[in-house]
Order: C-alpha cells, then sequence, then structure tokens
C-alpha cells in the first residue's frame, strides 16, 4: 500500500482507534459544564459575573494532580481483575453518570448554591475519567502513533463536546434542560466499551512491588520527583501554566458574546458547534500533515502563533455585531487553529510523561495547562468584560497569547524540548 491510503493507514490501527472513542468519553463532561452550562444560565436569566464565575469549577481538573496517583496505585477490589486502567474507567464512567443526572435535576433559578455544588461534582467525575482515559491513551498508542493518536484523541474529545453540546440545546429546546442532561450522560459509554474490548493496555508499567506507606508515598511524591529532575524541567513548567492563558479566557466566554450579540439556540448550534466541528476537523487533519513535515518543535511554535491570532476574530465580530458570516469566520479560524494545536500540542505533553507515572504526571501537565487561564477567567472574566467592553477583551486575549509564542521559541533555541522527553516517546 502506497501514496495516500498509505499516510491513512495509522489512522484506522486498533490503538489509534481507541484514543479516539475514549476521546469521545473525555469531552462531554466539559461541554456539559462549560458551553452548555453557559447557555443554560444566561437564559435562565443569571448575570454575567455568576455565570463566568461557574468557570470556576473547571479548576476541579486542575487540582485532578492530587489524586492522580490514586489511579496509579491503588487497586479496585474486584474490578481490578480487569487489569488498573479498565477498572478505572469503568469506575469513572460510573461516577461521571451519576454526576450529570445530577446536574440535570438542580434547577438554576431556584438555587444557584445547589446547581453551583452540582457542577463541581460534574468537574470531579470528569476530571477523574479525564485522568484514566489520558493514561490509557498514551500507554495503548506506541511512540510512533502518539502523533496520530492524539489527532485522533482530538477528533474524539471534539465530536463528543460538540455532539453533547447541539444535543443538549436541541434536546433543551424541546424537552427543557433536565432531558437534555440526562440524554448526554450516554457519551460516558464508549471508554467503558473500548476499555472491556481493548483490553489492559501493553505498554502500563505495573507500580513498584513496594507496599504500606513506603509504596503510597512514591506513588505521590515518584511523578514530581522524576519529571523536575529533568534538563530545564522548570522552564518546560512554566511553558505549559502560560501557553494557554489568552485561549482560555477566550473560549470560555464565547457563549456570553453569543448572547449579547442575540444569538440563537439554532445559530449557535449550527455555526458554534456545527461550522466549527468541521473547522476543527480540517485544523487536526492539516496539524497531522504538518506534524510530519515540520517536526514536533516547528509544528507546535506554527499553532501557538495560529491560536494566538484566533482571538482576533472575535474582537472583530464583537466589534460588527450580529453578523452570521462573520460568526462563520471567527468560529472557523478558531476551531482550525484549535485542532491544528490540538495534534502537536497534546502529543508534545503525551511526550514527556515517564510510563511508570503515566496518570499523574499527565495530570500534572493537563492541569497546569489551563489552570491560570480558568482561575482568571473565573475571577475577573466578567468584571473585564463589563468595564472594557467585549472587543477590547477579545484584544487582551490575543496579547495574553504572546508570552506563550516567545517562552517555547527560546525552549527551542535552547535545545529543552527534546531534553524534557519522557520514555513514552521511546521505543520500549
Amino acid at each position: 500500500m502506497s501514496g495516500p491510503w498509505a499516510a491513512l493507514r495509522p489512522y484506522f490501527e486498533k490503538e489509534s482507534l481507541a484514543a479516539f472513542a475514549v476521546g469521545v468519553s473525555s469531552g462531554f463532561p466539559y461541554a456539559m459544564i462549560g458551553a452548555t452550562l453557559t447557555t443554560r444560565l444566561a437564559q435562565d436569566g443569571i448575570d454575567k459575573r455568576t455565570v463566568t464565575a461557574f468557570t470556576l469549577a473547571f479548576l476541579v481538573y486542575n487540582l485532578k494532580v492530587f489524586w492522580a496517583w490514586i489511579v496509579d496505585g491503588v487497586r479496585i477490589p474486584l474490578l481490578g481483575r480487569l487489569g488498573q486502567r479498565v477498572s478505572w474507567l469503568l469506575l469513572a464512567g460510573v461516577a461521571v453518570i451519576a454526576a450529570v443526572v445530577n446536574l440535570a435535576l438542580v434547577d438554576p433559578a431556584a438555587s444557584i448554591q445547589a446547581t453551583i455544588v452540582a457542577a463541581v461534582l460534574v468537574g470531579i467525575a470528569g476530571a477523574t475519567y479525564d485522568i484514566v482515559i489520558d493514561a490509557y491513551r498514551i500507554e495503548t498508542l506506541k511512540p510512533y502513533q502518539l502523533g496520530v493518536g492524539s489527532g485522533m484523541s482530538q477528533y474524539g474529545w471534539r465530536i463528543g463536546a460538540a455532539a453533547a453540546g447541539a444535543l443538549a440545546l436541541v434536546v433543551a429546546e424541546r424537552r427543557g434542560w433536565a432531558a437534555a442532561y440526562i440524554a448526554c450522560a450516554a457519551f460516558a459509554l464508549p471508554a467503558m466499551l473500548t476499555g472491556l474490548v481493548v483490553g489492559e493496555p501493553a505498554r502500563h508499567v505495573v507500580a513498584s512491588g513496594q507496599r504500606g506507606i513506603a509504596a503510597v508515598w512514591k506513588s505521590i511524591s515518584g511523578p514530581f520527583a522524576e519529571f523536575l529532575r529533568r534538563s530545564g524541567a522548570w522552564l518546560v513548567l512554566l511553558f505549559i501554566l502560560v501557553h494557554k492563558i489568552g485561549d482560555t479566557l477566550a473560549n470560555l466566554t464565547l457563549r456570553l458574546l453569543f448572547d449579547e450579540l442575540g444569538y440563537s439556540n439554532d445559530e449557535i448550534a449550527l455555526y458554534d458547534v456545527g461550522f466549527g466541528f468541521w473547522a476543527f476537523l480540517v485544523g487536526i487533519f492539516v496539524g497531522g500533515v504538518l506534524y510530519a513535515r515540520l517536526g514536533l518543535q516547528r509544528s507546535v511554535l506554527a499553532a501557538l502563533v495560529l491560536m494566538c491570532v484566533s482571538n482576533l476574530g472575535f474582537a472583530v465580530l464583537a466589534a460588527v455585531g450580529h453578523s452570521n458570516p462573520g460568526l462563520a469566520a471567527a468560529i472557523g479560524f478558531e476551531n482550525f487553529a484549535s485542532g491544528f494545536g490540538g495534534v502537536v500540542v497534546v502529543a508534545f505533553f503525551s511526550a514527556l510523561c515517564n510510563l511508570q507515572f503515566t496518570a499523574a504526571q499527565y495530570a500534572l501537565i493537563s492541569a497546569a495547562a489551563s489552570v491560570l487561564g480558568r482561575l482568571l477567567t473565573g475571577t475577573s472574566a466578567g468584571a473585564l468584560i463589563e468595564s472594557m467592553g467585549y472587543a477590547n477583551y477579545y484584544l487582551l486575549t490575543t496579547v495574553l497569547a504572546l508570552p506563550g509564542i516567545l517562552l517555547f521559541w527560546y525552549m527551542m533555541r535552547q535545545g529543552l524540548v527534546d531534553r524534557a522527553l519522557g520514555t513514552a516517546a521511546r521505543d520500549d
């Protein structure tokens, strides 16, 4: 087999298809407490500052590093016979379904406090599911599959988030928000079924034979100690912290902009969820092609620049006002940039992991990647929008993306990117 078919073959390998399926389940809890909940609260007349404060529920994802070691080191009774990763996929999946159904049953207009608790519970369950899913994906993929597998995972994530978001809007318009959330809970199933069908990852490294306090301490401290011993680890960690601030501040407030500009649920579903979805898929495809041609470092740098520039589109949209072509253009470019970046940045972050501590180290990396942006969004985005206006706010998010670009360029020049890679990037 040669030509384009040879290029497509890696996408149909068992490991790549597994990465896609678990990605579907990873994406939907984020949508349930992200854009979907923002729309629900805005339509219920909740004020902007309260709505943006709900993004603090995402901070649970950033705290997952503190319990990720449990997923690496604690064996679940009975279910553990299926394997460490598979048993945790099943347990975390059931927890996500229960949390989403609970969020479906609360009424924000009647009790905003109960809604906050329900959203945080979805965040906790979703973050735990993410810990297991990320570890399962990295350990299932072979080193040469990290780029393709990251792309397939991003395909799955976006399909899960977009399909759940679109389904929620359509069902909510006809049956109400409770029915919408209950229907979306089914998106937890693909990862659970994948674990049962594909089985335990071949590259999973069994935890040390130590027992008692020594084993617990190694599970907690080992992932951090090993990562921080690497050359330039602190600078790499700084890049992880700052590279996504502008992107997060922009994306977590988009539904407020759409509501302000008077877009209907059907328009949002068509352009934000539908058109954006296809632009994202194109971005992933182009990212995979350029990853192969440019290599990891130059493709990551290109992705960072694209994601920075994409925020300008929303500043223009805010200045122009309600415009379907404008919304399509802004959403299209942003999703293209996100798809492109999703392939190469996730591949880079996956390659940073040591297979002995996959769950804990990727939890550290993925949590650090968005914590500052989510914290700033939850504490100040609403006030900034009210004081600056939407157009200036999105110009600010563009400026805040520049430090990540400059830092990664410096890391490339100093050779720190290659020296930071872990055992997940090397053949056994």
